[in-house]
């Protein structure tokens, strides 16, 4: 990752390891579950988390006192941490940045109902910490009495590819030695998707079909997913398990409209191209994208024809995880890294669910209907979020 530029030019960071991996999706808890659900998709109902009991990590009192979104970030940093192993990093020189699109968005709701059917006196003391976006984020620092920095992105459905790329920066430039980077969402309220729906961004068939000519909108889904960040020199020293490497990233506004891409897609374009610049890589290095991919009509085109400009027709084999995952709004992205991760880490690109018939007016080499064997190579991972938010993240296999 680039730091700046200096009198010789740009000057480079440290290198940034993936040591953990954590997820909890509408798939199951875990990584394994959720790779399995790509590669060998089973979809019905909901894309709730299901089976998750909070007082796995929390005791009875603390358990009442967590926002879902809150408790899957605890759950999958938790994930992380105990898949990256002992760290022995000084606390101080640790830290936690996570990414959400609202925060305790049903704690609200729930509130504001208790509020106008049984009076103010009754409402929770509990609401504002419960409530809060940096909850998540706060929580894991206590947990692990970690004292660098802890924050929290909020830039819709890119935050989770903005925390990340923000936790790998902290390394790059020492500031820390590891970072928890990620996202969560838990904004499957009524009201939230009743909002959604009401604003025609939802399928109205229940299917998420990214860049398939019948997509009909996105599918809201929930749950979280956390990488543990850590600096390579650190990683290779306490022999740990190197996944990956954070290589770039890059961060643009569309600065169009609040909810609408940029029609001609300049935006996407030109955060990708940053994010190869920040790896200084070019686009023919790009080994696979995990794209955005979220179903509806517009930003599928949209996004397509932005991979086309920066890599040419039909560019590297292309996949949309939330034919599968559903679109977790602010914890998109961190899932999407986690599910590009295991694809390097396997071997495998997961197919496309829910794409059978490619928009004759989409030009990618769209993976579908079974998974697809590669050599790893580089990916690029995309996240666009309402308010023309744009986030990529170049994502390498390990090396020495």
């Amino acid at each position: 990752m680039l730091l700046g530029v200096g009198p010789d030019g740009p000057f480079r960071g440290r290198r940034v390891a993936v040591t953990g991996i954590g997820a909890v999706t509408c798939c199951g808890l875990g990584v394994e579950v959720l790779w399995e659900g790509l590669v060998h998709p089973s979809i019905s109902g909901k894309r709730r988390v299901p089976d998750f009991d909070p007082s796995a990590y929390f005791d009875s009192k603390e358990a009442r006192r967590v926002d879902p979104f809150a408790a899957f970030t605890v759950a999958a940093a938790q994930m992380a941490l105990d898949d990256a192993g002992e760290l022995g990093v000084d606390p101080a020189r640790a830290g936690v940045l996570f990414g959400t699109g609202v925060g305790g968005f049903e704690t609200l709701a729930n509130q504001v109902t208790v509020y106008n059917e049984r009076g103010a006196r009754r409402v929770s003391p509990f609401l504002v910490p419960m409530m809060m976006a940096n909850a998540g984020a706060a929580h894991v620092s206590m947990r692990n009495g970690w004292h660098g920095p802890s924050e929290t992105v909020v830039t819709a459905c890119a935050a989770g590819t903005h925390g990340i790329a923000n936790a790998a920066r902290l390394v790059a430039s020492g500031r820390c030695d590891v970072v928890v980077g990620g996202g969560a969402e838990a904004s499957m309220h009524p009201v939230a998707v009743a909002a959604f729906a009401n604003m025609t961004a939802l399928s109205t068939s229940g299917v998420s079909r990214p860049f398939d000519v019948r997509r009909d909108g996105f599918v809201i889904s929930e749950g979280a997913a956390a990488l543990v960040l850590e600096a390579w020199d650190h990683a290779v020293a306490r022999g740990a398990r190197i996944y990956a490497e954070i290589a770039g990233s890059a961060s643009t506004a569309d600065a169009h409209h609040i909810t609408q891409p940029a029609p001609d897609g300049q935006g996407a374009v030109a955060c990708m191209e940053q994010a190869l610049v920040d790896a200084q890589l070019s686009a023919a290095d790009i080994a696979h994208i995990n794209a955005h991919g979220t179903s509806t009509p517009l930003n599928d085109l949209t996004e397509s024809r932005a991979i086309n400009k920066v890599f040419g027709e039909p560019g590297p084999p292309v996949t949309s995880t939330k034919g599968v995952t559903g679109h977790g709004l602010g914890a998109a992205g961190a899932i999407e890294a986690v599910a590009s991760i295991l694809a390097i880490d396997r071997r495998v690109i997961p197919p496309t669910y829910g794409c059978e018939e490619l928009d004759a007016e989409i030009h990618l080499d769209v993976v579908r209907g079974a998974a697809r064997p590669w050599e790893p190579g580089p990916v690029l991972s995309n996240s666009f979020g309402f308010g023309g938010h744009n986030g990529c993240l170049v994502i390498l296999p390990p090396s020495e």
